[in-house]
């Protein structure tokens, strides 16, 4: 059965993704271990990730908990669930939602 594709209300950014990109590379992170990791990938300041951790905070896409008194930030939307949903929109967009379209066009480029 395929992943649960993300509510159509959660749309993530590329910028976003990094954020989450390192969630899901690392597994829970502590805000600053989080900047780092981010930091590490793109050369961003530390306000513009604490933005970005703010935007996904509000969109549900990431949660943050105490645990052993230290405040970790925990992804809510799977990778699976990312890529899924951004296949789906190219899909949509390029190839009138059509699977076979979207298949054929990367067989052809890629295999053919």
């Amino acid at each position: 059965m395929p992943p649960e594709p993300i509510a159509k209300s959660v749309h993530v950014t590329e910028a976003e993704s990094e954020v989450l990109s390192a969630l899901w590379r690392l597994g829970p992170l502590t805000p600053a271990r989080l900047i780092e990791a981010v930091k590490a990938r793109r050369d961003w300041g530390d306000a513009t990730v604490k933005t970005l951790l703010g935007r996904l905070m509000q969109k549900k896409a990431i949660r943050s908990e105490r645990e052993d008194g230290r405040l970790l930030y925990h992804p809510l939307v799977t990778r699976e669930m990312y890529v899924t949903s951004e296949v789906k929109a190219l899909m949509d967009r390029l190839f009138d939602g059509d699977p076979r379209r979207l298949a054929a066009f990367v067989r052809d480029r890629w295999w053919g």
